[in-house]
């Protein structure tokens, strides 16, 4: 959690503008409390609009909330995701003129009018998980300060290992998050939330065994004593850097490889610091579990 939301620098750049019919000030409309407002869960495959089922099939989607209003006959769609597209989030920059890595991994709540029946249901899904009146309200006042406190996205969960008592490290901080944040805040202000599917979420993991502080930014890459570490650190992060050529990223997945499964060393970037994990099997996993 932060103070407040900084602003984002002009270097970052989104592919698809964020948020762009929602207010740009973050506003959600007031609701009378006589209204009985119905409560949707929302899931779909990440960039559906774009890739339709295919990313689905890999159990990689994303959430979101549904409302309807009964008296105004208004619907409306909430979501949390990334201000610049999930790469930015997950990787830095490397510019030139700047030591350290430079991120664009801010992540907000977007809040607009309407909900795309097809976009959610025809490859995911969309269902009624209950209805509130009056919780509304507070529920959006609890939005506003979640979203000034919480900012930037996170893609990684860090465990130690795939069993059922693994020690968790880093927790994931992304759309499904956000999610059950809010199901847990309606929860606790009355409202009676059910599906009667399973309820799914996509979630990234990285198992390693215990992580080592590094330092931030201004620890790391203005000591020359820690040169090896921050040159170390950006040759890590270009193997992921952005725009590459096929042949370029045919190297680059070999070097990942190498790194991460050969040599087993991992950089996390997280709230600001640098991590080291010691990476171990499966080292990697996508798993679509129920919560």
């Amino acid at each position: 959690r932060f103070d407040y939301r900084p602003d984002t620098d002009s270097y970052c750049e989104a592919l698809y503008p964020f948020c762009p019919t929602g207010d740009r000030d973050g506003r959600i409309p007031y609701m009378r409390d006589s209204d009985v407002i119905s409560v949707y869960r929302l899931q779909t495959p990440v960039w559906e609009f774009k890739y339709g089922d295919l990313l689905g099939k890999f159990h990689i989607m994303h959430d979101a909330i549904g409302f309807s209003s009964s008296e105004t006959g208004t619907n409306y769609t909430m979501e949390w995701y990334e201000l610049f597209q999930l790469g930015n989030c997950t990787f830095p920059h490397l510019r030139p003129e700047v030591s350290a890595p430079f991120w664009c991994n801010q992540g907000a709540a977007c809040f607009f009018e309407g909900i795309d029946d097809l976009h959610w249901s025809q490859n995911g899904t969309l269902e009624k998980i209950g209805e509130i009146t009056n919780q509304f309200n507070n529920m959006a006042q609890w939005v506003q300060d979640d979203n000034q406190t919480g900012i930037y996205y996170e893609t990684w969960t860090v465990c130690s290992d795939p069993g059922p008592n693994a020690t968790v490290w880093f927790e994931s901080y992304d759309c499904s998050q956000f999610v059950h944040r809010t199901y847990r805040k309606l929860t606790e202000l009355g409202a009676k939330l059910s599906s009667r599917s399973q309820t799914n979420y996509t979630k990234i993991y990285l198992y390693s065994g215990e992580p080592t502080y590094l330092g931030n930014d201004s620890a790391i890459f203005g000591q020359p004593a820690l040169k090896n570490l921050a040159t170390d650190i950006r040759t890590f992060y270009h193997t992921f850097r952005p725009h590459q050529s096929f042949t370029d990223l045919a190297v680059s997945l070999l070097e990942v490889y190498k790194k991460v499964v050969l040599d087993k060393s991992f950089y996390l970037y997280y709230n600001f610091e640098y991590w080291f994990l010691p990476m171990k099997p499966p080292y990697i996993r996508i798993i679509y579990e129920e919560v």
